[in-house]
């Protein structure tokens, strides 16, 4: 590669002779008139990057002026290097690329050291440098026969990347920092993520940010920024940043993010009477505990080992219990870090149809009214399979805790031949009971009013009255300040549908019609 892009070749013209010397090594240019300072010594850069070649030079200050700095490559072991220039100071406003620029651009002040962006091996070789000015008001030039040689081998250095200590679920940033403090091209940096026995992707959107830093003149320093939340999925994968520069060169950093975090596995979901088994692992935690739902008692049932930087307690209990269902708290510490994540456990049981289940037909009228009551969790659900056939019967049901409460009233006929069945079915399975009848002289009730045991009727009846009372309230309060926000009241879930067939009246929860 040549250096004829950095100006045009002239021939120099030289009126006075001027004697140039230079400095030995170890040596400076004081007591000497025309001097220079030039290393001896090989400079040694890499591909991509850049090389500074320092330089001072001294002039008799009462006679001659200086004008402008050339320097010039050498071409092999040709003594006469004055045909290849390689940059001018009083050309750089003409056709000089901007790769080679001085490091003190004033060249009064005697500075003659220079920085080569963009290097590719072939800018080895040697330089020389030539100082132009006037002499006794003449035009002269001295020029140093020292040489300096610049030695460009491939790319070594690797970018710098810092990373922060990582905790899940909360925001990192990691930093690269391209090698060299270079002002030539700006390079390309690149992110790649890869995760494990993954190939690496590219990393791109508004998760990465450039920025370059102005440090002097001559030099920039390039990074680039990687932002994201981490998570125990990080744990283990590897990021890579990847810094690429002019003339297909390329250097990279691979880092592996290490992440302190706790998270829970096992089945949440466990049957009545069977085992709880879950286990809390966390990445550098030594101190990991179980906390009881409702209790802030560390878990008698726990166990701690601490294997390849990794934590882990395991929470057994054997006989699950309705009453065990609830918030397992676990608890990990890691320096002065502490983080807690959480397990709802849920214990499904289900008892067999209650007891109090039945039938009553009023004997004035012939109608009939059944009752059916199932308990377990989730929900039972209550269906009447034998009645699809009959007309112009309703069904209200009401669920309160963990107690469903099905009932269905047929309308006047002959109940005689009639064979009431109730299933309750609750996950995988069910149970199908045949209900007994009883006759009575009492009065019939309303469809809504029908007959519902004590222990169902009121606590529905005080969570009626308690939730009128409660809006109430709240309404009022909502009168005297609407900019105050009220937060909805937590309740036991109720529910109640009610289904009429051949009639289109829906009836609400006191009975009357809805309009």
């Amino acid at each position: 590669m040549g250096y004829s892009m950095f100006g045009v070749d002239m021939a120099r013209t030289t009126t006075v002779t001027v004697i140039c010397e230079s400095a030995g090594e170890g040596e400076t240019c004081d007591n000497k008139e025309y001097c220079i300072a030039l290393s001896e010594e090989i400079i040694t850069a890499e591909s991509g990057l850049c090389v500074v070649i320092p330089c001072s030079f001294t002039t008799a200050a009462d006679d001659f002026t200086v004008k402008n700095i050339i320097w010039y490559k050498c071409d092999g072991d040709k003594a006469n290097c004055d045909l290849n220039k390689i940059f001018d100071t009083s050309e750089t406003n003409k056709k000089q690329t901007g790769r080679v620029s001085l490091l003190e651009p004033d060249p009064s002040k005697k500075n003659c050291s220079i920085v080569i962006n963009d290097l590719t091996k072939s800018d080895s070789g040697s330089y020389q440098l030539t100082v132009n000015g006037a002499l006794g008001g003449k035009e002269s030039e001295c020029t140093f026969s020292r040489k300096t040689t610049v030695s460009v081998t491939d790319l070594s250095q690797k970018p710098t990347v810092i990373v922060p200590l990582l905790t899940e679920g909360q925001k990192a940033t990691l930093t690269c920092t391209a090698p060299g403090l270079c002002s030539g091209s700006v390079p390309t940096i690149t992110w790649m993520w890869r995760g494990r026995g993954e190939k690496a992707t590219e990393i791109t959107g508004n998760l990465t940010e450039r920025k370059t830093e102005n440090l002097t003149a001559v030099t920039q320093r390039h990074s680039s920024t990687l932002t994201f939340n981490a998570s125990a999925e990080h744990q283990g994968t590897q990021v890579t940043c990847k810094v690429g520069f002019t003339g297909d060169t390329a250097t990279e950093e691979t880092v592996t993010l290490n992440v302190t975090y706790i998270k829970i596995t096992g089945n949440t979901t466990v049957k009545e009477g069977d085992a709880l088994n879950l286990t809390c692992s966390g990445y550098s935690s030594s101190d990991i505990t179980w906390t009881e739902p409702g209790s802030k008692k560390k878990h008698e049932a726990t166990k701690t080992d601490l294997q390849n930087n990794t934590g882990t307690s395991t929470l057994f209990i054997s006989n699950m219990r309705s009453d065990h269902a609830g918030r397992y708290i676990c608890t990990a510490k890691h320096l002065n870090t502490t983080l807690t994540t959480y397990a709802d456990v849920t214990v499904t049981w289900y008892r067999n149809i209650s007891n109090n289940s039945g039938c009553e037909k009023f004997s004035q009228s012939n109608v009939m009214t059944c009752v059916c009551i199932s308990q377990g969790v989730p929900l039972p659900t209550i269906k009447w399979p034998l009645l699809e056939s009959h007309t112009g019967y309703s069904v209200i049901t009401i669920a309160l805790n963990h107690t469903v409460n099905s009932t269905i009233t047929l309308p006047g006929t002959d109940h005689r031949n009639t064979v009431v069945e109730c299933v309750s079915s609750y996950g995988n399975g069910e149970e199908k009971v045949n209900l007994n009848i009883t006759e009575t002289n009492r009065q019939e009730v309303s469809p809504v009013q029908h007959y519902i045991p004590a222990c169902a009727v009121l606590p529905w009846v005080l969570g009626v009255s308690l939730s009128l009372n409660v809006f109430s309230i709240i309404y009022v309060v909502f009168l005297w300040s609407t900019r105050r926000k009220v937060k909805p009241l937590q309740e036991d879930r109720t529910y109640m549908s009610l289904k009429k067939r051949d009639q289109s009246a829906e009836y609400d929860v006191i009975g009357h019609p809805q309009r």
